[in-house]
């Protein structure tokens, strides 16, 4: 029924580490669903979050704990619950018998434990080790693309997606072969050809996982507003949001980093390219808002 999910058990994801197991019940709205269980005498921190908003909710199913707070020794056990914002210091709890634990939390947690997520990121690395020109360019893409979102004031839910899009926007290379994406000179037809499926392929392999939501990011990184991007043409409001930014934090990042076929233009050169082409490819809200966050970085020089 559209609208309503039944999963029947069914998680969208489990990490296990061998003293707990983590399993993602749902994730949206900013929200992440988890149930957790921890083995008698592990121990496990809540730690403070540097986001203010930041809001985490536990509510203990079965199992006891016990925690120190201000002198006081505190214990929980099944049916008690606690929460946590703007938490000042770590708080410990020891698992006095084996528990299990529902929480809502309004900061990402699971999607850096998450198995699939760090075995993308592992494609993406080696994409990266092919050729030692775009070392760490997915690192320095998100860097920029959430700043840049955060100035334009992008919902949590949003910028969260938008993160895992930008570390991940070039896994589809895996399959570009070594000698093209090193190549000294101009591509030839052919090879550009095998270059422009890397947003589909891609997307593609995020569509297979619980991600699949960001798939579409990914798949229009490189869609430009006027519609000469690829792979769809896609023109103006039919590009997301997420991708407009990825496409411009992605041609700075490429431009400002030595490659193959060239040395890296300076930040000044390649802001100013940027913005000779907005309306034409790049968005006019997006390119304001990631000069603003090269202003703050230092890379530019703020001029009247």
């Amino acid at each position: 029924m559209k609208g309503l999910d039944i999963l029947k058990g069914n998680y969208l994801e489990k990490v296990e580490n061998g003293t707990t197991t983590l399993a993602l019940l749902g994730r949206g709205g900013g929200l992440e669903l988890l149930k957790q269980k921890i083995l008698k005498d592990n121990t496990f921190i809540l730690f403070p979050s540097e986001a203010v908003e930041a809001h985490e909710f536990y509510y203990i199913l079965d199992g006891e704990i016990q925690a120190e707070i201000e002198d006081d020794l505190i214990k929980l056990g099944k049916d008690d619950f606690f929460s946590c914002k703007e938490l000042e210091v770590p708080v410990s709890f020891k698992v006095l018998e084996t528990v299990s634990l529902f929480s809502v939390s309004t900061v990402p947690v699971f999607h850096y434990l998450s198995k699939i997520i760090e075995e993308l990121r592992g494609i993406g690395e080696r994409v990266e080790q092919k050729d030692r020109y775009t070392f760490n360019h997915s690192a320095r893409v998100a860097n920029y693309a959430v700043k840049t979102a955060a100035k334009m004031k992008l919902s949590r839910d949003s910028m969260e997606s938008l993160f895992l899009a930008s570390i991940l926007h070039d896994i589809g290379k895996i399959n570009i072969p070594e000698e093209v994406l090193k190549k000294p000179s101009k591509l030839t037809d052919e090879e550009f050809a095998l270059v422009k499926k890397h947003p589909g392929d891609g997307a593609a392999m995020i569509r297979d996982t619980p991600y699949k939501d960001i798939a579409d990011i990914v798949e229009q990184h490189h869609e430009r507003v006027n519609g000469r991007g690829y792979p769809f043409g896609l023109t103006g409001d039919e590009i997301l949001v997420e991708a407009k930014i990825i496409g411009v934090c992605d041609t700075f990042d490429a431009m400002t980093e030595d490659r193959a076929y060239r040395s890296a233009f300076t930040p000044e050169y390649a802001m100013a390219e940027i913005e000779q082409l907005i309306g034409i490819q790049y968005d006019e809200e997006v390119a304001i808002a990631f000069k603003h966050v090269l202003i703050e970085e230092g890379k530019l020089i703020d001029t009247p």
